[in-house]
């Protein structure tokens, strides 16, 4: 039977053994009542594990972090900081594959945290702005704590049972949220080129920030737009509310903006309460590769720190520096390039540190986010390069034309060594 808390009453001793292993959940469905228990609690159970895919709470600080050893697949939002600190453990992984390691037990979860609606007249509540990965982690967890959040829109998709839930801690607080960023004129160059490959009846995944806004503001103009991602922000509104994204031409989940995670304002989530339009699905879901298969059209967008004169593409770490993570860009990439109709669209300025650094690179200072073997167009402010079914040579020559000038007779150097061996 659930216990039905307030956060004043909640002491995670009665439900938290040291060493256990906890599973968050993420972004804008973080339950930060649950985190800031922890936070002031932890200390006092001792050797306590927390994994969070990304967060854009600001609640982990280095300071924070002594209270437990916190996980994730990469330095995404707020994160960031902990990797400098070196206070985050980064774990490898696509986010398609962080459920099923949770399933499998390679990923442990003795507690689940996760942030619900309050529950329909059957008993169910709705994940709310975030499904990827908290159905895994509630059928895993010896303890489920739920922080039951009068301000989460219920969302249709993944629901949850109040039968499943251990601990409900209710709370009225404003979910976390990430405002809209601000579009420079770089910024609005990328979306320009990336635009171009969003015809009529496209399905198009994307993330949130700058060059993804700039580049649903552009899309105004186009008919019977589709949306399956696992992602999406306040830029989905407008294009919803403007009829421009119906879904009405895919031949799969036909009229229904498919999503696994909502970033963005107050707006967007009032937007998506209860609307039967937008539908919140698992990641076994949002990025199965047979699932993905049956969408034709599919753009998908993603970025990058860096891509070399191959193709290969580094999201994830500048030198020393750990920025970024694997996320979904694998999955997408992969779906978008063999799509009927459809292009996957790697996108980044041309150039880091003011124009010190050549974002196209003769060799990555980090790790190989996406292979050169799935890669299909790289685009930066200086235009598109089409790498798929080209020779080594050919994308070095396609990817130093959309090189900022400054480096381009350097790579050429470089281009030309691999002109000569072929390879």
């Amino acid at each position: 039977m659930t216990r039905v808390l307030d956060t004043s009453q909640l002491e995670l001793s009665q439900y938290l053994r040291s060493g256990d292993h906890i599973i968050m959940g993420q972004a804008c469905g973080e339950p930060t009542s649950l985190v800031k228990s922890l936070i002031d609690q932890g200390q006092a159970i001792g050797n306590l594990s927390a994994f969070i895919a990304t967060s854009f709470s600001g609640l982990f600080t280095p300071e924070t972090a002594d209270s437990f050893h916190l996980y994730s697949m990469g330095a995404i939002g707020s994160l960031r900081i902990m990797t400098k600190a070196n206070k985050l453990s980064v774990i490898p992984i696509h986010v398609s594959q962080v459920a099923p390691m949770i399933e499998a037990g390679i990923m442990p979860c003795d507690v689940a945290f996760i942030q619900v609606s309050p529950a329909d007249e059957r008993g169910y509540h709705s994940c709310g702005l975030i499904s990827d990965y908290v159905q895994a982690a509630v059928d895993k967890a010896r303890v489920v704590i739920a922080e039951v959040n009068e301000q989460v829109p219920f969302c249709n998709g993944e629901l949850i049972h109040s039968s499943a839930i251990d601990v409900a801690v209710t709370v009225s607080n404003p979910p976390v949220e990430v405002p809209p960023a601000k579009i420079s004129d770089l910024d609005q160059a990328i979306a320009n080129h990336c635009a171009a490959y969003i015809e009529d009846g496209s399905v198009i995944q994307t993330g949130v920030g700058a060059v993804p806004d700039a580049i649903l503001r552009l899309l105004h103009d186009r008919k019977d737009l589709g949306v399956h991602s696992g992602m999406l922000g306040d830029g989905l509104v407008e294009l919803m509310e403007a009829g421009v994204i119906t879904n009405a031409r895919k031949k799969i989940d036909t009229g229904v903006s498919i999503n696994g995670a909502l970033i963005g304002s107050r707006r967007l989530y009032d937007f998506a309460h209860q609307n039967p339009n937008i539908r919140m699905c698992a990641t076994s879901y949002t990025h199965d590769a047979a699932v993905l298969a049956q969408l034709e059209k599919l753009v998908t967008i993603n970025s990058a720190m860096e891509v070399d004169l191959t193709g290969q593409a580094n999201a994830e770490q500048s030198g020393s520096s750990y920025m970024g993570g694997t996320g979904g860009q694998v999955d997408f990439v992969r779906a978008g390039a063999r799509s009927k109709g459809g292009h996957a669209i790697i996108a980044l300025p041309a150039t880091a540190k003011g124009g010190s650094i050549s974002r196209i690179t003769v060799d990555l200072s980090g790790p190989v986010t996406t292979a050169r073997t799935d890669v299909d167009v790289i685009v930066t402010e200086f235009g598109a390069a089409e790498l798929k079914g080209q020779c080594l040579a050919e994308r070095a020559r396609r990817l130093i034309e959309i090189a900022h000038p400054d480096f381009q007779e350097e790579l050429s150097r470089a281009a030309h060594t691999i002109a000569q061996r072929g390879f």
